[in-house]
């Protein structure tokens, strides 16, 4: 052990040392919790990874004071995309059952679009309420700039905005 592993393991308030405290004590809490949620210990396991990824990425482990209690908001979230994932999923495989089977899709070309639809759905999530509505207006329902202008109650050149907005977040999909 060098004399930096050994400092490290020696100094309780280090990120590292309170993200190894948090995993120790919580991760067999919330794999349950999950499990129970969601009734399989296989996506349980996979969501319960997700919550210590997002929270060893993005907070001050050490400022932490009641880790259940923040555990379970994350994980509550991590969950609700979750089941909006599936949901979507499941939506798109209906869809691609009705399809004669000259016309399905291939294997791959469902993932593809699968991951399409994700990416889609995480970048429209991403987007302010005002935003969003603007966009799906005109593109699932037709509507031109003026009708949304009327329908969301705004300015025509917020709807312009909106709608820019909206593109450019598509173009940076493209990107990815």
């Amino acid at each position: 052990m060098s004399a930096a592993d050994f400092a490290l393991q020696q100094d309780h308030s280090s990120p590292t040392h309170a993200a190894q405290v948090l995993y120790q004590q919580h991760h067999g809490w919330l794999h349950g919790w999950l499990r129970y949620k969601l009734g399989n210990a296989f996506d349980a396991a996979d969501l319960a990874h997700d919550t210590f990824v997002r929270i060893l990425a993005g907070r001050d482990i050490v400022a932490i004071s009641q880790p259940r209690a923040y555990l379970t908001t994350v994980a509550r979230g991590i969950l609700i995309n979750w089941y909006q994932r599936q949901a979507l999923e499941r939506a798109y495989l209906d869809a691609i059952a009705l399809l004669p089977e000259a016309q399905a899709p291939s294997c791959e070309e469902q993932l593809l679009i699968l991951e399409t639809l994700h990416q889609v759905d995480a970048m429209l999530d991403a987007l302010p309420a005002s935003v969003r509505r603007a966009f799906l207006l005109s593109q699932l329902e037709g509507l031109t700039y003026d009708a949304i202008a009327v329908r969301l109650e705004v300015s025509l050149a917020s709807v312009k905005r909106y709608m820019k907005q909206a593109f450019l977040a598509c173009l940076q999909l493209d990107d990815n």
